[in-house]
């Protein structure tokens, strides 16, 4: 019941005479027996219905016996089964013989359910959600089953229609609106568009017809048997004039002729229109088929600000309609109403629904939890949209309710006011309307900042842009430009002005349509008024123009700047910060749409959120669509790339978190990559096997070695990987086309590296160096566990086992992973002589100073040499990076045999804790070597950015290269 308010006496008199002609009828029905069998709790609900509807009244008067069939089938307490209104509907059908039959049918059927829905709607047996549903399920089944049975006529006395293969063809029927999103009010209208596959003609009949005609003739039948007043009413009004051209438009279309219009002729409200587009009947396969060709038309591949001004023009219309015809007291039209709610929704999912897929949804409470999840609007706005929503749909219901009638204005008089604030729950009319105005306020606040003017923004500072009109524009000479760039901060005017002039002779803009062109001149004085603010105009300016002319035949992104000054304030920030972010950003400008979420941008996320992000991404895409899965891989990475960037660069991010972050990413795509691999070759060829003959399980694991597997990714690095599986190399796949276990496996790899290597519009994920692998170049792409360990054991350098101290198993078979763990800690932890292996790793090192240092070995180990005119090579020099990491292997491979906690960790960092911790190398000495470690990646972490190469002034890091210098020569004395 949805209030324990007793019933109010204007409505007390009401429900007592419709219950009075009930048992009046009832009694002239014979029913009296029955009558005296009706329970209190039973009277009290219906006391309540009659109270608010004149429909139900009007109903259980004319068919008395109702209420008594509602009872005994249990209908007014319970939720129908799924299929279940359907299979009632095919029952009563099964017998008819004539369409004036079908059309009785149907409305007798409707009226059952019509009573059974309001009912259970006003005593709140059923959510708000749960009436839409049941009502658009009524409407399904009304579609379909009608459509089925006059096919079936249809076949019979004009021939079947068929395609020019002689297949049977059915007609598909789209249902739009709140039909399509399962959201059907009370009284709805269902907006319907009938489509068919393809050309050809009847067989069978007196004569042949196109298929078109067939389905012309039996949409007109379904229109009448569903939409035609008798004297028991009608099913639902049926309204057409969504399909193209609209009513000037022919009824029925083939899928081809459909795809061409929307292509070619299909403008932004029918995008609009068609986000909640559903088959409701015929042939659900090909209706699954034509919404995938339309897909594209609704959802564009990438951000759509060009909806912008679409959605802008359609917000603008809402607003002078509600001025223009007076519906202020409408709860669907009204400012505050339904329509908002729904417009708020479909706005971000035309925005942004092509590249988030968890858009791409019909009803609209999904949608609003999907827009705060994903941080497009705030948790309490869809929250305050929500309750709203519900709110709102019922007091629809409830205006609905009274006569069955389509209705969304607020009543007049006062007995109906009464009715509807007590069927919501409330005393009286003025405490409803209170509420009401509440919700609605909500809703008007947040439709009013949805798609906002960035320029009527009275929260956003006014870009300064108008100035630079007359400049772009060219209507000032030369010398009053170089003036204004002067005066506006720029260093060297110039060069500005050549710059801008370049831009606009350059072909990309020259080729630009009117549309993008108009862009481009919006958006370019903001870039000189805002590229002014910044504390180098010069710079900011040199870096972002790249971009705009790389985009300049995209201008959507231009708009997105445009609509966002918030958005091109963060670029102008991060381009002057860094050139490799500018130069990532012109290459792929898909990542613009990061800069929009300033909170976002700055935070990247943990590991976890990292891999079911990703994972929920990849959800979306069909299995077999390998190109958009290798896109959204690109796109996940570089955006988050440019998120670590610029939490690096905002110093909310330190050294070592940039590299885990950095090394997460990795290993969450890695993770997706080998089951997007390992998928598509066993439904190719069935599973590998072991041994034993029983089948493997991803017996599977990709090895890190280097930075990766040591944690210490940068900008930029690759990845050296190592596949190592735990098959039969000579036993046959258990599928349709079996293959040796050995070139599984090989092709498995070549899969991955396919995946990761390959470049696309969006670049390659990662650049692999396998060279680490077995025998290195000469040996296979993948090795068996056994005979991975018997090179290990037997064949491996030092420096190969050097190399293994920074292994660790990144995804793949956590069984497998835990042998390759005892044997990687079998290989290291074997006894050395201490004196030869100090040899082989200083001598190892010396090749790679002469090879790769930028000084001489021994003039490297010389401070005197030192200078501001010897740069530093960060990695190779005496002192740098690598000498550190060689000491460490060698440390490891030492000592680990006595002591085994050595081998726990594969970064650099921990493992000379370990070392400290152990007792062999004094903590003075440890926090030496870590501070310089850390000092010399975060200097290279920056020159990454700032796209230089690892190499400081010979004059820096003194301190630090001497202490590293003086441990190496402790350690590793070269004789």
């Amino acid at each position: 019941m949805p209030t324990q308010l007793p019933l109010p006496d204007a409505l007390v008199s009401m429900a007592d005479h419709h219950l009075a002609q009930w048992r009046a009828a009832a009694e002239q029905a014979g029913l009296v027996d029955t009558l005296s069998q009706l329970d209190d709790r039973l009277l009290t609900e219906l006391r309540l219905v009659l109270s608010g509807s004149d429909y139900v009244a009007e109903q259980l008067r004319r068919h008395p016996q109702l209420l008594f069939t509602l009872r005994a089938k249990g209908d007014l307490e319970r939720v129908l089964e799924p299929g279940e209104l359907a299979a009632r509907l095919a029952d009563m059908l099964s017998a008819i013989t004539s369409e004036d039959e079908l059309g009785k049918a149907l409305r007798q059927f409707r009226q059952y359910h019509q009573v059974r829905i309001i009912w259970r709607d006003l005593v709140r047996h059923a959510s708000t959600m749960q009436t839409t549903r049941d009502l658009s399920d009524m409407a399904d089944a009304c579609i379909d089953q009608a459509y089925q049975w006059l096919y079936r006529q249809g076949c019979v006395s004009m021939g079947t229609p068929t395609s020019h293969d002689g297949v049977a063809q059915h007609m598909v029927v789209l249902g739009m609106g709140k039909l399509g999103a399962q959201e059907l009010n009370l009284s709805s209208d269902i907006d319907l568009i009938f489509a068919y596959p393809e050309g050809g003609e009847t067989q069978g009949g007196r004569r042949s017809l196109s298929n078109q005609e067939f389905f012309i003739r039996v949409g007109q039948k379904l229109i009448k048997a569903l939409d035609a007043p008798t004297v028991d009413g009608f099913v639902f009004r049926v309204d057409m004039r969504l399909r193209p051209y609209g009513d000037s438009g022919a009824l029925v279309f083939s899928f081809d002729a459909l795809e061409q219009y929307y292509q070619d002729q299909g403008r932004d409200w029918e995008r609009y229109a068609m986000i909640k587009a559903r088959v409701v009947a015929g042939d659900q396969t090909a209706g699954a088929e034509l919404l995938s060709m339309l897909r594209p038309f609704v959802y564009r591949r990438y951000l759509d600000f060009a909806a912008i001004e679409a959605l802008r023009s359609l917000k603008l219309m809402i607003r002078r309609e509600v001025q223009r015809k007076g519906l202020q007291d409408n709860v669907k039209l009204g400012s505050g109403g339904i329509r908002e709610i729904e417009f708020i929704g479909q706005a971000f999912q035309l925005i942004h629904g092509g590249r988030d897929r968890s858009l791409q949804q019909r009803p609209i409470l999904p949608v609003l939890d999907m827009l705060a999840a994903h941080s497009y609007l705030p948790d309490e706005a869809v929250d305050q949209l929500k309750g709203a929503y519900l709110f709102l749909r019922d007091v629809e219901h409830a205006l609905q309710a009274v006569d069955d009638r389509q209705t969304q204005m607020l009543p007049t008089d006062a007995q109906t006011q009464a009715r509807v604030a007590y069927v919501m729950g409330f005393r009286d009319w003025q405490d409803f309307r209170e509420t009401l105005e509440t919700h609605r306020g909500h809703v008007a606040r947040h439709f009013a900042g949805v798609i906002a003017d960035p320029d009527e923004d009275e929260g956003e500072e006014a870009v300064p842009y108008e100035e630079w009109l007359p400049l772009w524009e060219g209507t000032l000479d030369p010398e009053q430009a170089l003036e204004q760039l002067s005066e506006a901060g720029f260093a060297n005017p110039d060069e500005a002005w050549r710059q801008l002039s370049g831009l606009l002779a350059s072909p990309q803009v020259k080729a630009m349509q009117r549309l993008g062109r108009e862009r481009l001149d919006v958006f370019m004085p903001r870039l000189l008024g805002l590229a002014a603010e910044q504390s180098d105009p010069d710079l900011a300016l040199e870096r972002v123009l790249p971009l705009v002319e790389a985009v300049a035949r995209r201008s959507a992104y231009l708009l997105l700047l445009n609509e966002n000054p918030s958005a091109l304030r963060e670029l102008l920030t991060l381009c002057c910060a860094s050139p490799w972010i500018a130069e990532q950003i012109t290459r792929y400008p898909v990542v613009l749409d990061e800069l929009l979420n300033a909170g976002r941008l700055y935070r990247p996320p943990e590991t976890d959120e990292l891999v079911d992000e990703l994972r929920q991404q990849l959800m979306r895409i069909p299995e077999d669509d390998l190109e958009q899965q290798m896109e959204a891989l690109r796109y996940f990475r570089r955006a988050h790339v440019l998120r670590v960037a610029a939490s690096e660069i905002a110093g909310t991010l330190p050294l070592m978190k940039v590299s885990d972050y950095l090394t997460w990413m990795a290993e969450a795509i890695l993770q997706q990559v080998l089951q997007l691999a390992w998928r598509e070759m066993t439904q190719r060829h069935g599973f590998p096997r072991r041994a034993n003959g029983s089948i493997c399980d991803l017996d599977f694991v990709i090895v890190g070695y280097g930075k990766v597997g040591g944690i210490e990714l940068g900008h930029g690095s690759d990845l050296d990987l190592v596949f190592i599986h735990d098959g039969d190399p000579d036993a046959e796949t258990d599928g349709a086309r079996p293959i040796e276990g050995s070139k599984f496996y090989t092709r498995l790899g070549q899969r991955i590296i396919h995946i990761l290597n390959t470049q696309t519009t969006s670049g390659a994920l990662y650049d692999v160096d396998m060279r680490l692998r077995p025998s290195g170049e000469s040996g296979l792409l993948v090795s068996s566990l056994a005979s991975f360990a018997r090179y290990q054991r037997e064949g491996a350098w030092t420096w190969e086992h050097q190399a293994l101290v920074r292994a660790r198993v990144l995804v793949g078979c956590k069984r497998l992973g835990h042998r390759f763990n005892e044997l990687r800690a079998e290989v290291l932890s074997r006894p050395r002589d201490e004196s030869a292996l100090r040899l082989e790793v200083a001598g190892m090192r010396k090749k790679m100073r002469d090879n790769l240092a930028t000084q001489s070995t021994h003039a490297g180990f010389d401070p005197a040499a030192f200078t501001a005119e010897s740069p530093f090579d960060l990695k190779q020099d005496a002192g740098g990076i690598v000498d550190i990491e060689f000491m460490v292997q060698y440390a490891v491979l030492a000592w680990s045999c006595r002591y085994p906690e050595l081998l726990r960790y594969t970064d650099n960092i921990r493992i000379l804790d370990g070392l400290r911790d152990a007792g062999l190398i004094a903590g003075e000495d440890v926090q030496r070597l870590q501070e310089a470690y850390k000092a010399y990646r975060a200097a290279a972490h920056r020159l990454a950015l700032q796209k230089q190469p690892g190499k400081v002034s010979g004059d820096q890091f003194h301190d630090f290269r001497r202490g590293v210098i003086t441990l190496w020569q402790q350690w590793l004395t070269e004789q």
